[in-house]
């Protein structure tokens, strides 16, 4: 009886919290459409500190994350921008568990902000940190693809990339690529924007995308036909190494990568990637040196880093870290 009251109790609470948020929002809001931006935005901060400081911390969210919205539908980037930096701040205070609806709020104010601002590359970094849970990954998978879909949008297709690499899409990867490809690559190279991002996604132990990125892409550029066999040896290879990596047999990756050598040192980096990818699937001992100067150094500064440091142990064994920029 005790408890059915409190829960009653603790209803009509949250109601009048509630209410009291949206009587709050709609006089915030009539300012912001009179104009009154500065007093609104001043307005907003302090009733965010004020929840936090009462500890409610999904009001504070929820009051930042509607004045960002408003204030991105007013133009006021910078406005926006600091309210959007108090949502997280109000996630990471409130240690509040990674769910799809915030992931894809905070992909809704990320795609609103100016894609030349120092602000939205804070608020991504900070974002991801937060995703990531405390697990030393570099982010949650789901919220790497939502930020992979806005940049391919914008046609940041690099930036797009990367973040495709971090997410189990494979089928949006090899879509984007494609269209990556035919906009902005040479017709040579088609082979080779698909072979990157292979190779990548195995060095991230990330079999199944892999294969994913691979098929779709090769079945929908309208520059390759139809295979395997393809008529690209570099394509050819990617498809005997994708059915290497299922059987583990060191013998057939070694014979492999020798045999296709010619197309291999078409960009340097392959012979790392593999070199990777034969520790992780193959059983290939790392390198006993680890220091790279110049150009490839800066290369192999930082994609497996967070990975190693997850594996813990094995993480001492693994051979240089691998940028996929």
């Amino acid at each position: 009886m005790a408890a059915a009251m409190a829960e009653q109790e603790g209803a009509r609470n949250g109601a009048r919290n509630r209410g009291g948020v949206q009587r709050v929002e709609g006089k915030l809001r009539a300012s912001v459409e009179k104009g009154d931006y500065y007093e609104a935005h001043q307005m907003y901060r302090t009733l965010f500190f004020r929840y936090m400081s009462q500890s409610k911390h999904a009001e504070a969210r929820e009051l930042m994350y509607s004045g960002a919205l408003l204030f991105f539908s007013h133009g006021q980037q910078n406005s926006a921008a600091d309210l959007s930096m108090l949502v997280l701040e109000s996630l990471e205070k409130a240690e509040v568990d990674v769910a799809d609806e915030l992931l894809e709020n905070l992909a809704k104010v990320f795609s609103l902000m100016d894609p030349n601002s120092p602000e939205r590359v804070a608020f991504v970094s900070r974002a991801l940190k937060w995703s990531s849970g405390g697990s030393g990954k570099l982010g949650h998978p789901r919220l790497h693809q939502l930020l992979a879909l806005t940049l391919w949008k914008e046609q940041n297709y690099c930036e797009s990339r990367y973040h495709f690499l971090h997410s189990t899409d494979g089928e949006g990867c090899a879509n984007m690529l494609v269209e990556y490809s035919t906009a902005r690559g040479f017709r040579s190279e088609v082979d080779m924007f698909v072979a990157q991002a292979v190779l990548q996604f195995l060095c991230l132990k990330n079999k199944n995308s892999a294969l994913v990125v691979f098929t779709t892409y090769t079945q929908k550029h309208p520059s390759i036909e139809d295979g395997p066999p393809f008529v690209q040896p570099l394509l050819n290879f990617i498809w005997f190494l994708l059915l290497a990596v299922d059987g583990g047999k060191l013998a057939v990756f070694t014979v492999l990568c020798e045999q296709y050598q010619p197309s291999l040192r078409r960009d340097p980096m392959y012979n790392e990637y593999l070199d990777r990818i034969g520790q992780l699937f193959f059983g290939v001992p790392p390198k006993q040196t680890s220091s790279y100067g110049g150009l490839l150094g800066n290369l192999l500064s930082s994609l497996m880093g967070s990975s190693e440091q997850e594996e813990g142990e094995e993480s001492q064994d693994d051979s240089s870290p691998i940028e996929l920029d």
